[in-house]
């Protein structure tokens, strides 16, 4: 089965550590995809959905801390959309708790569209500042080394 986001470097906004992390977005909004269409069922699609709307709230806050040590002028209005889609999600979220929604694939293109029109749009403006005001793009070694063999670690933290 086809994936239904496939990442590509056209994706990467140069920020190592933010690429990494929307790669992690990516799996688990295919392993969402795969769920649904292997009628796993909807507990399942709902944990699935609860890792990502957890992770998502770790990302969002990796790249706000970031904003915020760079002094990026476009700060409010992008925290702003993160707690817009935060919201979303929670209110979808308690409607599948009490049976008035289902995950659909509906869902999963709107997720999608969001994503990446987020990534290449917004993280793209912020990942060009941060780099410009002398933001490092990439890992040091000994950071990349740690990673690469532990790579569990920075999905889950």
């Amino acid at each position: 089965m086809a994936e239904l986001f496939q990442w590509s470097d056209a994706y990467g906004v140069g920020i190592q550590e933010i690429d990494e992390q929307h790669k992690v977005l990516v799996d688990l909004l295919n392993r969402l995809h795969d769920a649904i269409h292997a009628h796993q069922g909807s507990e399942t699609s709902r944990k699935i959905l609860g890792d990502l709307a957890d992770y998502t709230r770790t990302h969002f806050a990796v790249e706000e801390s970031l904003m915020r040590v760079s002094n990026y002028p476009d700060f409010e209005a992008h925290k702003q959309n993160h707690e817009d889609l935060i919201g979303q999600v929670n209110a979808l979220q308690a409607k599948l708790e009490t049976g008035e929604a289902k995950i659909t694939f509906e869902l999963l293109h709107f997720l999608k569209v969001w994503l990446t029109h987020h990534i290449k749009e917004a993280d793209k403006r912020f990942a060009d500042y941060f780099i410009s005001v002398g933001g490092a793009p990439a890992w040091a070694p000994h950071v990349e080394q740690s990673m690469s063999e532990k790579k569990w670690w920075w999905k889950f933290w």
